[in-house]
């Protein structure tokens, strides 16, 4: 009973949050500075707020629809986090031509290793093209594909000028957000299993979804726009005013 209440109280919890955040974003004016981070709101709310709450409603749990409506959207929704790790590594290199041009052709590239790498039990007969754990598989490869590229950000970020002030807190949020479904396999597989912990780790992931929303809200109310800089004096300015 408990279980069930703590997880309707986060789940809930998030959608109130994805809502608020888009009329925030709206509101303010961010959606044309931060297109990344608008389209995969929207994204959240269409799918996950809307979207699977109606399927769920009108064919139950257990039923087929709900079940290829979850993966599909799951995917959707990786995708579009993919996306927007492109673009905040697109932000972070606004002053960085150079950086940028190796970036715009890796990253197309880890995607499409992602594909292959899910691809390659299709070709050697394991899997059936029409099989759902296809989808799981290249949801999972691009999961941690996210998570590794994100990770990757946030360190590149300690070496270059960042000019958009609210990006090292959005890339932190997104980051508790990848760190929730590792934080639950590792939970299991420490604990043996225990049915606890299955039902900890349930909890674990749309946790972190509500650290994600509950800082990306901060970043887009009270973070400025631009970062500070350092000041820096012109040659002969303190002779001057000596």
């Amino acid at each position: 009973m408990i279980n069930a209440v703590v997880g309707d109280v986060l789940q809930y919890g998030d959608y109130l949050l994805e809502v608020v955040l888009v009329a925030a974003v709206v509101y303010r004016g961010l959606w044309r500075r931060l297109p990344g981070v608008s389209l995969y709101l929207l994204s959240l709310v269409a799918l996950d707020t809307v979207g699977r709450p109606l399927v769920l409603y009108r064919f139950g749990f257990h039923s087929t629809e709900y079940w290829y409506t979850y993966w599909i959207t799951n995917v959707a929704l990786q995708l579009a986090a993919f996306l927007l790790v492109c673009s905040f590594f697109r932000s972070a290199c606004a002053n960085e031509e150079r950086l940028w041009h190796v970036l715009r052709l890796a990253l197309p590239l880890v995607f499409l290793l992602t594909v292959a790498l899910s691809v390659v039990p299709i070709w050697q007969g394991r899997l059936s093209k029409m099989n759902m754990d296809f989808v799981a598989q290249f949801e999972q490869y691009m999961y941690f594909a996210c998570l590794v590229l994100n990770t990757l950000l946030f360190i590149m970020m300690q070496y270059v000028e960042v000019e958009e002030g609210r990006l090292p807190l959005l890339v932190c949020g997104l980051g508790l957000q990848f760190a929730g479904p590792a934080a639950g396999m590792a939970v299991v597989v420490l604990t043996g299993g225990q049915e606890y912990a299955k039902s900890l780790a349930a909890h674990i992931d749309p946790l972190c979804t509500l650290g994600m929303l509950l800082t990306w809200l901060y970043a887009v109310r009270r973070v400025p726009r631009t970062a500070l800089r350092p000041v820096r004096e012109e040659p002969g300015t303190v002779e001057q005013a000596a």
